[in-house]
């Protein structure tokens, strides 16, 4: 039996009628080809069936083509959480335009933390996407110790001016809720935050107390985890203290339908009684009963700009911070 010759660099060149150099430079991003010659290889790597030897080129590059998402969160938040699933999906298709693969890892207590870094330092990723850190994760420093390129999603809080990252207006999304609902005619407006050790909790906090400044009454705001099991104790937390409340910005989607629960419940009708505002338009949004009224985050920008400056990073570039706009959504529920 005859085995077939592997196509290699050499063979791309004399199909397409250019110098292996050329070839070389198209496979490593197209740059200083002129549009015939990219054109003519790329034809003849689809006639020649010519595959990258990645391991081949490592060597070379000293590159893995592979980076890490690392989510700081129980494995079960990202089943649980449909943004951290949208986030994943998105990076991965980011990447892959450029031909590089995704690692997930969680790194949710000291021991995930721990096997990660080893992981990491060892060199078997280029760099990594950090997901929901909170304040004082020792992941930021285990990293910047380490020498990996890292971008996160959203502010890392301590380490805004060293580590890059991507981050929707949160402040803005939570003023622009907030003003809606007092646009309704709410007085009573009450708040069910993020965790307050991350950037979202503490934004979309900010942002509600930037509206009713002087108006705030401390005890119509309670802590949630951005789980919907806390945004349903919040919630009813909420009405044993302030029963005269009238409206609620829940700041996440999820933990929205767990105060929803929680009003039905009490006997409370939504809008009627109560309006309620969610935050980042999540799938839960649209399949919660009534539907939400809530604040978009641009998921698909997040995840491509988040790319963008890890590979910024890992060509040795400083490191940036990336704000994108949110939108409000109106729904039957505010």
């Amino acid at each position: 039996m005859t085995v077939r010759r592997r196509p290699t660099i050499e063979d791309v060149a004399a199909e397409a009628g250019v110098s292996r150099g050329t070839v070389s430079r198209v496979l490593n991003g197209g740059h200083y080809v002129s549009p015939p010659a990219l054109e003519a290889v790329n034809r003849a790597i689809r006639r020649t069936g010519y595959v990258v030897n990645h391991h081949a080129r490592s060597l070379v590059t000293q590159r893995s083509q592979t980076a890490a998402y690392i989510l700081s969160e129980p494995a079960e938040r990202l089943f649980a959480d449909p943004n951290l699933s949208v986030l994943l999906r998105g990076c991965t298709q980011a990447l892959a335009e450029h031909d590089i693969g995704l690692f997930l890892c969680i790194a949710s207590t000291a021991d995930e933390r721990a096997r990660a870094i080893r992981f990491l330092a060892a060199g078997h990723v280029d760099g990594a996407l950090l997901v929901s850190t909170h304040a004082g994760d020792p992941l930021l420093d285990l990293l910047a110790t380490a020498a990996v390129p890292h971008v996160a999603c959203g502010a890392p809080l301590g380490h805004e001016s060293s580590v890059g990252y991507v981050a929707a207006d949160d402040r803005g999304g939570a003023r622009a809720m907030t003003s809606y609902l007092r646009s309704l005619g709410r007085t009573r407006i009450a708040t069910v935050t993020g965790p307050l050790d991350t950037p979202g909790g503490q934004q979309r906090l900010e942002g509600y107390r930037d509206v009713l400044s002087g108006s705030r009454d401390p005890a119509l705001t309670e802590p949630g985890d951005y789980s919907q099991e806390s945004g349903e104790a919040a919630m009813s937390a909420l009405l044993d203290r302030a029963p005269d409340l009238d409206a609620v910005f829940v700041a996440s989607d999820v933990m929205a339908i767990g105060a929803l629960a929680a009003l039905r419940r009490a006997g409370r009708r939504v809008p009627e009684d109560v309006a309620v505002g969610g935050f980042d338009d999540s799938s839960a949004a649209v399949a919660a009963r009534p539907a939400l009224t809530t604040i978009r985050q641009p998921w698909r920008r997040i995840s491509s700009e988040m790319v963008r400056l890890l590979l910024a990073a890992l060509d040795g570039e400083p490191p940036a911070a990336v704000i994108l706009p949110t939108e409000l959504v109106r729904r039957e529920s505010a």
